[in-house]
Protein backbone atom coordinates (compact mmCIF):
# COMPACT_ATOMS: atom_id res chain seq x y z
CA UNK A 1 0.00 0.00 0.00
CA UNK A 2 1.35 3.26 -1.21
CA UNK A 3 1.35 5.70 1.97
CA UNK A 4 2.61 8.50 0.29
CA UNK A 5 0.07 9.25 -2.33
CA UNK A 6 -1.06 12.48 -1.82
CA UNK A 7 -3.76 12.10 -4.34
CA UNK A 8 -5.87 10.52 -2.06
CA UNK A 9 -7.86 11.40 0.49
CA UNK A 10 -7.34 9.41 3.88
CA UNK A 11 -10.65 7.96 3.64
CA UNK A 12 -9.78 6.91 0.06
CA UNK A 13 -6.71 5.31 1.54
CA UNK A 14 -8.92 3.43 3.95
CA UNK A 15 -11.56 2.40 1.74
CA UNK A 16 -9.02 0.85 -0.31
CA UNK A 17 -7.09 -0.66 2.56
CA UNK A 18 -10.06 -2.31 3.96
CA UNK A 19 -11.11 -3.56 0.58
CA UNK A 20 -7.69 -5.41 0.02
CA UNK A 21 -7.87 -7.61 3.51
CA UNK A 22 -7.98 -11.44 1.96
CA UNK A 23 -11.00 -13.82 2.69
CA UNK A 24 -9.60 -15.96 5.64
CA UNK A 25 -7.56 -13.50 7.08
CA UNK A 26 -8.01 -10.40 9.70
CA UNK A 27 -6.56 -7.01 10.61
CA UNK A 28 -7.20 -4.71 12.99
CA UNK A 29 -8.19 -0.95 12.87
CA UNK A 30 -4.68 0.75 13.87
CA UNK A 31 -2.89 -1.15 11.00
CA UNK A 32 -5.55 0.24 8.57
CA UNK A 33 -4.71 3.39 10.13
CA UNK A 34 -0.95 2.82 9.40
CA UNK A 35 -1.42 1.35 6.06
CA UNK A 36 -3.60 5.00 5.48
CA UNK A 37 -0.98 7.48 6.52
CA UNK A 38 -2.75 7.72 9.94
CA UNK A 39 -1.01 8.66 13.03
CA UNK A 40 -1.37 7.12 16.29
CA UNK A 41 -5.28 8.01 17.43
CA UNK A 42 -6.35 7.67 13.65
CA UNK A 43 -7.55 4.40 14.14
CA UNK A 44 -10.54 5.73 16.41
CA UNK A 45 -12.14 7.00 13.15
CA UNK A 46 -11.68 4.11 10.64
CA UNK A 47 -15.27 2.50 11.40
CA UNK A 48 -16.50 6.14 11.19
CA UNK A 49 -14.75 6.65 8.18
CA UNK A 50 -15.80 3.19 6.41
CA UNK A 51 -19.53 3.97 7.61
CA UNK A 52 -19.67 7.19 5.48
CA UNK A 53 -19.18 5.01 1.91
CA UNK A 54 -22.11 4.90 0.21
CA UNK A 55 -22.23 1.28 -0.53
CA UNK A 56 -20.72 -0.47 2.15
CA UNK A 57 -21.84 -4.04 1.26
CA UNK A 58 -18.43 -5.05 -0.09
CA UNK A 59 -16.41 -3.62 2.54
CA UNK A 60 -15.28 -6.38 4.79
CA UNK A 61 -15.96 -5.60 8.33
CA UNK A 62 -15.65 -8.79 9.95
CA UNK A 63 -12.05 -8.74 8.88
CA UNK A 64 -11.47 -5.76 10.72
CA UNK A 65 -10.95 -6.66 14.05
CA UNK A 66 -8.96 -4.77 17.73
CA UNK A 67 -5.16 -5.03 18.08
CA UNK A 68 -6.04 -8.20 20.65
CA UNK A 69 -7.78 -9.89 18.37
CA UNK A 70 -11.49 -9.20 19.45
CA UNK A 71 -14.19 -8.95 17.23
CA UNK A 72 -16.88 -6.45 17.08
CA UNK A 73 -20.30 -7.89 17.51
CA UNK A 74 -23.63 -6.73 17.92
CA UNK A 75 -26.99 -8.58 18.90
CA UNK A 76 -27.63 -6.96 15.50
CA UNK A 77 -25.35 -8.62 13.67
CA UNK A 78 -23.69 -11.59 15.71
CA UNK A 79 -25.41 -14.37 13.30
CA UNK A 80 -24.61 -12.99 10.09
CA UNK A 81 -20.85 -12.48 11.35
CA UNK A 82 -20.55 -16.15 12.75
CA UNK A 83 -21.73 -16.99 9.45
CA UNK A 84 -19.24 -14.91 6.93
CA UNK A 85 -16.37 -16.39 10.14
CA UNK A 86 -17.18 -19.72 9.74
CA UNK A 87 -17.19 -19.25 5.41
CA UNK A 88 -13.72 -18.00 5.26
CA UNK A 89 -12.30 -20.79 8.13
CA UNK A 90 -12.08 -17.74 10.40
CA UNK A 91 -12.12 -19.46 14.31
CA UNK A 92 -13.84 -17.55 17.16
CA UNK A 93 -13.54 -18.29 20.88
CA UNK A 94 -16.21 -18.44 23.42
CA UNK A 95 -14.37 -14.74 24.52
CA UNK A 96 -15.28 -13.54 20.92
CA UNK A 97 -11.47 -13.88 20.01
CA UNK A 98 -9.64 -15.09 16.72
CA UNK A 99 -7.83 -18.50 17.76
CA UNK A 100 -5.86 -17.88 15.53
CA UNK A 101 -5.25 -14.14 15.10
CA UNK A 102 -1.24 -14.11 14.91
CA UNK A 103 -1.61 -17.04 12.09
CA UNK A 104 -4.18 -15.33 10.24
CA UNK A 105 -3.74 -11.61 10.75
CA UNK A 106 -2.95 -9.70 7.28
CA UNK A 107 0.11 -7.25 7.62
CA UNK A 108 -0.28 -4.29 4.98
CA UNK A 109 3.07 -3.69 3.01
Amino acid sequence: MNKKNNTETFSKRVLRAALSIPKGRVTTYGRIARASGGGAFSSQSITSILSKVKDVSGIPYHRIVYADGRIWVNPKHYKERMELYKKEGIEIDSKNKVKNFSDILFEFE
